[in-house]
């Protein structure tokens, strides 16, 4: 289970597991989300650009990083909603890298409904070498401790 609205602190701060992205991410992903850009799956291309080789979409890094929130037991069935999402692409993620988030608690706001609030969460997304990749904030309804509302 979740944290509850009340059980995220201004001290919150917590590092999740790593991930390594696999050839197999990026050809469902390319397939789920039809984005087959020369970048993603064509290792041909890639070896002409500045990155020389394939590299992993921005957005499967991004859901990565919120799976590995969730796998953190942080949201797991106390989130009611993805209300708002600022993200920024820092650094490419190629095939074998190994990412993970460090998650930070930025605002805490109550609903005008007793059995709810909003937090805001930084997600600060480093590879293997510690490198950032990517940042952002998401903000999410959450369910507040029974009684608490």
């Amino acid at each position: 289970m979740g944290l509850y609205f009340e059980e995220f602190g201004e001290d919150l701060r917590v590092v999740t597991r790593g991930r390594t992205v696999g050839e197999g991410d990026i050809t469902l992903f390319s397939g789920l989300s039809g984005d087959f850009n020369p970048l993603h799956v064509d290792s041909e291309y890639c070896a002409t650009t500045p990155f020389g080789e394939r590299i992993a979409h921005g957005p499967l890094t991004l859901a990565m990083a919120i799976g590995l929130v969730s796998q953190q037991n942080l949201v797991d069935a106390t989130t009611m909603g993805l209300l708002d999402l600022h993200w920024s692409f820092a650094g490419p993620v190629r095939i074998g890298d190994t990412v993970h988030a460090v998650v930070t608690t930025v605002d805490r706001k109550p609903s005008r409904k007793p059995d709810r609030g909003v937090v805001t969460l930084r997600l600060d997304v480093f590879n293997q070498r510690g490198e950032q990749v990517q940042t952002g904030h998401l903000k999410l309804l959450m369910k507040r401790l029974p009684g608490q509302g």
